[in-house]
Order: C-alpha cells, then sequence, then structure tokens
C-alpha cells in the first residue's frame, strides 16, 4: 500500500517539477527530443525577462488583494450566516437555508452576464470593487459553517452565556468563533484559492493590462497558434510562491484548530 500511494505521490507532483524544471531552460532544450527532466545548461533569463518585459508583479499583487479582500468576505458572511441559521429559530429559516443550497448548484456563468451588467452600471468595472462582486458569499461556507455548528456548538453553553447577561455579539465572537476554528481554517484556504485561481469572471470585468489578476495575465502567453512555454513556465512557478506559502501557514492553522476546537463533554 504504502508504494502505491508513493508512485501516486510521484505523479501528483511531476507536473510541478516539470514546470520548475521548464523555467530554467533555454529555447533550444525546451524544444528538445526526447524532453529532459533535467536542465543541462540552467538560465535565469526567462525569469528576468518575466519580471522586466512584463507586469507580473503587479498582477500578482492585484490577485494578492482580490483574494485577500473575499477571503475576509466569504469568512465573515459564511461565518455569521451559517451560525445564524443553525442556532436561530424564526419563520422561514428553513426555507432561507434551501435556497442557499440552490445556489450552490447554479453555475457562475449562468449569472455572470446578468452580474456583469450590474457591475458596469454601477461603474465598477475595471476596479477592485467589481471583481469582488461575485466573490463576496460562498454557499458552501455557509452550508459548512452551518452544519458544524449544529453538531459542534451545544446550545447549552450558548443559553448559560445569555443567562450570564453577554449578548449575542459577544457571544459569536468570545464563544463561538473560537470553538469554529476548525471549519474556519478550511473555508479560509477554499476561499483563498477559488479566488486566486479564478479566470472568467476576471477577464470579463478587467479590461484594462493594469488591472489583470495573476491567471488572466499568465494567458497572455500562449496566443492561438504558439506558447512561449519558458517565460509562461517562469511566471507560474513565481505564482505558486505566494498560494504554498499560504497553503503552508493555514495547515498548521488549521491543524491546531481542529486539536483545540469542539467540547468534550
Amino acid at each position: 500500500m504504502d508504494i502505491i500511494l508513493t508512485v501516486f505521490g510521484v505523479l501528483m507532483i511531476l507536473p510541478l517539477i516539470m514546470l520548475t524544471a521548464n523555467a530554467f531552460k533555454t529555447p533550444a532544450e525546451l524544444l528538445a527530443w526526447p524532453p529532459r527532466l533535467i536542465p543541462q545548461s540552467p538560465t535565469l533569463d526567462n525569469f528576468s525577462s518575466v519580471l522586466t518585459e512584463t507586469p507580473l508583479l503587479i498582477w500578482m499583487g492585484n490577485s494578492l488583494a482580490f483574494a485577500a479582500i473575499s477571503t475576509v468576505a466569504i469568512v465573515l458572511t459564511s461565518s455569521v450566516t451559517g451560525y445564524v441559521l443553525a442556532k436561530f429559530r424564526f419563520p422561514g429559516v428553513n426555507l432561507i437555508f434551501f435556497g442557499v443550497l440552490a445556489t450552490a448548484i447554479v453555475p457562475f456563468e449562468v449569472y455572470m452576464i446578468p452580474l456583469y451588467l450590474g457591475v458596469r452600471q454601477l461603474g465598477l468595472l475595471n476596479s477592485l470593487g467589481g471583481l469582488l462582486a461575485g466573490y463576496l458569499v460562498m454557499s458552501f461556507g455557509i452550508f459548512l459553517i452551518r452544519q458544524y455548528a449544529i453538531s459542534s456548538i451545544p446550545d447549552e453553553l450558548m443559553e448559560a452565556a445569555r443567562m450570564d447577561g453577554a449578548g449575542e455579539w459577544w457571544i459569536f465572537f468570545r464563544i463561538v468563533l473560537p470553538l469554529m476554528r476548525g471549519p474556519i481554517g478550511t473555508l479560509t484556504v477554499l476561499a483563498f484559492f477559488q479566488a486566486w485561481t479564478t479566470f472568467a469572471w476576471p477577464m470579463v470585468v478587467n479590461t484594462a493590462r493594469d488591472k489583470y489578476v495573476l491567471e488572466v495575465g499568465l494567458a497572455l502567453f500562449q496566443t492561438g497558434f504558439t506558447v512561449d512555454l519558458g517565460r509562461l513556465s517562469a511566471a507560474a512557478a513565481l505564482s505558486l510562491i505566494p498560494s504554498v506559502v499560504f497553503f503552508g501557514a493555514m495547515r498548521r492553522n488549521f491543524v491546531k484548530g481542529v486539536a483545540a476546537s469542539g467540547m468534550k463533554e
């Protein structure tokens, strides 16, 4: 079994290894057949060309700002909405939850055009606000937080806090959120990579070159007939750095959150 898992693990990281290797290859080595995994004459020309001839760092900054704000917004809206739908009883609460679930099965492309028309009417094209319009709420995040709150946060704990005079916001921030560090860590990772890797919406709403996010910028390295494989590989390798750093940091926080969250009877 260990051998099978090792083989599958190697196969999964092989594209990443090839991408990194291609970033250091010369044009001649990129066209060599059969292809070599390890560059024979490593060069930094692809990296220097990408950094000096394209606004890659600007695109990366746009993606980071977009992903960070989108992640914070999704975590806040999902936490509050999921908690309310799980622990409060009022007319229509189940209908609202079913409506949230219904939106989860509707592809983004279905309502992308109406959303674009609304963004255009508000004058938010080629702006961070227009980019964020479709990435402030995640229906799966609401579902995740709601299910966790129902199963892992006892009502007695909140009732005890209310009897001591605690307000609802105090209960949410001081009691509920610390207990939900596990699912919030998971949601943070999902929300960040959803925004970091999105392509269709940024391509539609931001048409100015200096407003591109990273995914749209990387598409410029390929045309209908050719692909600048060396520079594309170098740009893609550089774009992996923020996501790898973020995932490494959130992985530790996620593990600690899971270990510390929940209550023991």
